[in-house]
């Protein structure tokens, strides 16, 4: 049965676009291209199932669409680039399928001149078929907030950049279903830049706060408050907010080697917020040592472990670093969240807490890393013996921030 749209890649990226489609009347194909797992509930599967979704297993199928989305996730690889593994397998299946008049677009994240220089040859040679003149090829930047039920597919800009015009436009013309302003690009590079600008300044404004973190406790002085502070400027400031670490599925990339030259800035904000677990861990150790506590032997509570609040996704997660950082100086850690049943660290499970006030009052000191919004945090403060805030929510003085 033919469908207007295959989505491949069923992760974090391509399952929202999905979900976005089937609610806009598209018939949409869901093509797995790995191990991908999506925030998706049964009553979800069964609106989505209902409104003409179908999982698809058999590649031909993508043969029998009018435009087909490769939403693959790109891991950071072994060397600390992009892991284009997946979207390399996406191509080749969708490759031996591809039909002329087809509209190809990418949303994974990607470095400029992938779609081109990557995605294109894969097409082109699997298939027989020339993009730009036998099918339309386009890339567009997945802006996907987690979580956030005030972005939506509708309210949200999608940019656009094809091979050619008429790629763009036929890119622009599938998107326009979906959301009330689409942006055309120059072309691919351009389209895929904005990807890389988008990704690296989250990256690079978090890693400013995080320093500020440092240098603010260092002297003493209330970071919470200047960012309170700060935050009422009506231009020029948008307010980050610091933390153990930044997790996720963005990768910031500073393109050391790409075009004779980097963004040192990048660089520099990558040694900044991976530098945020181990003082997260210092931090614990002083506060233990300050209260005539070692941190070898301590009990070591770790609340919220995922790395967005409220969702149960663990990519990227500081937590897993600060639990092994405290578990090398001889703590015993354990951990509480609400969406997360069971934890492995380095192959080895963590024990969960399951009555969290219980164990709030017995660890010697609890790390909050995460703010989910089913934390009391104002009770939850009066049974900690030692509370170490990196989020900035527990109530001012009670507890240590940051």
């Amino acid at each position: 049965m033919p469908a207007d749209l295959a989505v491949i890649g069923l992760g974090p990226l391509g399952l929202p676009l999905a979900q976005a489609a089937v609610a806009a009347g598209i018939t949409t194909l869901g093509y797995r291209t790995g191990d991908e797992s999506g925030p998706l509930s049964a009553a979800e599967l069964r609106r989505m199932l209902s409104g003409g979704f179908r999982p698809a297993t058999d590649p031909a199928e993508l043969g029998r669409v009018r435009t087909a989305v490769i939403c693959a996730p790109t891991p950071r690889g072994a060397d600390g680039g992009l892991d284009l593994t997946q979207v390399e397998a996406a191509a080749r299946a969708l490759a031996g399928q591809l039909r002329p008049h087809t509209t190809v677009i990418l949303e994974s994240p990607v470095l400029p001149g992938t779609t081109e220089e990557f995605l294109c040859p894969l097409l082109e040679k699997g298939s027989g078929l020339r993009a730009g003149r036998d099918f339309h090829l386009a890339y567009s930047p997945s802006r996907v907030d987690p979580g956030n039920r005030d972005v939506t597919p509708a309210n949200t800009p999608k940019v656009i950049g094809g091979l050619t015009p008429a790629c763009t436009e036929s890119a622009a013309a599938f998107y326009g279903r979906l959301t009330d302003k689409v942006v055309r690009a120059r072309g691919l590079r351009e389209a895929e830049t904005v990807q890389l600008l988008e990704t690296n300044y989250r990256h690079v404004n978090i890693a400013l706060v995080n320093e500020m973190a440092v240098l603010c406790h260092d002297l003493g002085v209330d970071l919470w408050d200047v960012l309170r502070c700060a935050e009422t400027k009506p231009y020029g400031f948008q307010a980050f907010r610091p933390g153990p670490g930044v997790g996720g599925h963005g990768h910031p990339q500073d393109l050391t080697g790409t075009a004779g030259r980097g963004l040192r800035m990048v660089e520099l904000a990558q040694r900044v917020n991976s530098r945020m677990p181990r003082y997260v861990v210092q931090r614990a150790a002083t506060l233990l040592n300050e209260h005539g506590k070692s941190a070898r032997g301590a009990r070591v509570l770790l609340l919220g472990v995922t790395y967005k609040p409220d969702l149960a996704d663990l990519e990227g997660t500081p937590a897993e670093e600060i639990a092994v950082r405290l578990t090398g100086l001889g703590a015993s850690v354990s951990y509480h969240d609400p969406h997360v049943p069971a934890w492995e660290v380095e192959g080895r499970p963590v024990p969960r807490a399951d009555a969290l006030y219980e164990a709030v009052a017995d660890a010697d000191l609890t790390i909050l890393l995460q703010h989910h919004r089913t934390y009391d945090l104002q009770g939850l403060s009066v049974k900690a013996q030692l509370l170490l805030d990196t989020r900035g929510a527990a109530p001012t003085g009670a507890a240590h921030r940051l």
